[in-house]
């Protein structure tokens, strides 16, 4: 592929894929985990556990292969065939079900007793209380909704802003969040120790707030480990706070060091707010609601009104004062001129392309215009005119013009019949890249050359 490699996210279902069975039979243990796992699976595969349920006993997978979705008019039997497989494999990867065999010797499908069990808590009720605690005195420091909101992308627009400028204000963020940054090759170490921003990191701050958030917190959940913690408590701490109420206050109590530790972390990037330690209480921000759900649906967003407005001739319009906002625009625009409460830009071939240098895709363009459009662009037809976003990716199909393939190049062949020869069996064998039979000149791959090679040789023989 040309270009820097495309930043990829894995959502719940491929992080959860890739634990070993032993972390996710201990994570099923708590039922904020089963039910926030259930959540995300698809359709089919929720009526598959739903129908398990209440069964304890094997069920066979011949019977399973009858439960599939009812045929619609019109619909292709072969893609409901493979909506049920993706139904069933989704839930061995999960270890959610295991195949066994019945009494009978036939293969069969028994729901994990520990999921089972947990979801029928989260669901229906009965056992301990599986929600954190909000029973507490009344907070004389009581924090609302416009605060919190407030505190969270403060914390946030200071981890960005650092990964914008790197070289600049390493004070306003924690060791934590740099060696996250670290970790996920967001950032890197230049000249003299310097920081300086990847490829990576320019994908990484055009998306949006939720994903941001997701694919910051899995890269940190990598290093929890080698932090001393414990994956499986930080995770299912994680879970609970998923399910939490934005604007309540929870205790403190029963944490041990680890959790106190790690909450302190999620502190520091703005997940939860904690007035000091000797509190005892905590209140969770917007960004930890559904934080499992962020790659997926974006819904942990902070609500914000765009402040773009931009016109058919490229001219682009910011009504902002914040730094971080301004230097994003930078990235893929030219900056004209700044204004107490506005800044002019234009995008340009030139800016489109610095930004296509640094991994940055037309499509991450356009969606950052989209997502950050002054309400009025919501009334036009376009909310971005389709003269720009046309030509932001036509600007990007410029440099996909080419394709660049290692091969080793024949020539100086001493007859049409030698080249004929040759260039016929590596057509037949799929190595040619490219012939040219008035220039006699053919050029072949790497890996193709050496059986090429030894066929002249056996034809030169006879």
């Amino acid at each position: 592929m040309y270009g820097p490699q495309t930043l990829t996210c894995k959502n719940l279902q491929e992080y959860l894929k890739s634990l070993s069975r032993d972390i996710l039979d201990r994570l099923y243990n708590h039922p904020a985990t089963c039910l926030a796992v259930f959540r995300e699976l698809p359709a089919l595969s929720r009526q598959f556990i739903l129908r398990l349920l209440f069964v304890n006993k094997p069920v066979a997978q011949v019977l399973l292969a009858s439960w599939i979705p009812q045929h619609d008019a019109g619909r292709d039997v072969g893609d409901i065939a493979a909506e049920h497989r993706q139904g069933t494999q989704v839930l061995l990867d999960m270890c959610i079900w295991q195949e066994v065999k019945d009494q009978q010797g036939n293969m069969a499908i028994r729901l994990s007793s520990t999921f089972r069990e947990n979801l029928k808590v989260a669901i229906l009720g009965g056992g301990r209380p599986w929600t954190m605690s909000a029973t507490l005195d009344s907070d004389p420091h009581q924090r609302n909704v416009e605060f919190l909101d407030k505190y969270a992308m403060d914390r946030w627009e200071s981890v960005l802003q650092f990964l914008v400028q790197p070289g600049r204000g390493q004070k306003a963020i924690s060791r934590d969040a740099m060696r996250t940054l670290l970790h996920a090759g967001l950032i890197e170490s230049g000249e003299s120790d310097n920081m300086q921003i990847t490829s990576a990191g320019f994908q990484f701050l055009l998306l949006d707030t939720a994903s941001q958030v997701w694919f910051f917190i899995l890269k940190y959940l990598e290093t929890v480990t080698e932090r001393g913690m414990s994956l499986v408590a930080c995770l299912t701490f994680l879970f609970k706070l998923s399910f939490s109420t934005l604007g309540k206050d929870y205790s403190m109590e029963g944490m041990d060091n680890e959790l106190l530790t790690f909450l302190q972390h999620l502190r520091e990037f703005g997940l939860v707010y904690l007035r000091k330690r000797s509190s005892g209480r905590f209140y969770p921000t917007r960004l930890a609601l559904n934080i499992t759900a962020g790659q997926n649906k974006g819904i942990i967003d902070v609500p914000k009104q765009g402040n773009l407005i931009i016109e058919t001739n490229y001219r682009v319009y910011a009504y902002t004062t914040s730094e971080l906002q301004i230097s994003l625009l930078a990235i893929f625009c030219d900056i004209e001129g700044r204004f107490p409460n506005m800044v002019v830009a234009s995008i340009s071939r030139s800016s489109v392309r610095r930004a296509l240098l640094k991994g940055i895709g037309a499509e991450q363009i356009i969606s950052f215009l989209k997502q950050h459009c002054h309400p009025q662009m919501y009334k036009l037809s376009s909310v971005v005119p389709r003269t720009v976003a046309d030509q932001i990716k036509l600007w990007e199909m410029e440099r996909e013009r080419l394709e660049f393939t290692e091969g080793v190049l024949y020539k100086d062949f001493m007859s049409l019949h030698d080249f004929n020869l040759l260039s016929n069996y590596a057509s037949s064998n799929g190595v040619l890249i490219y012939s040219d039979e008035r220039q006699r000149t053919m050029v072949v791959t790497k890996k193709g050359h050496p059986s090429i090679k030894t066929f002249w040789k056996e034809e030169q023989a006879k």
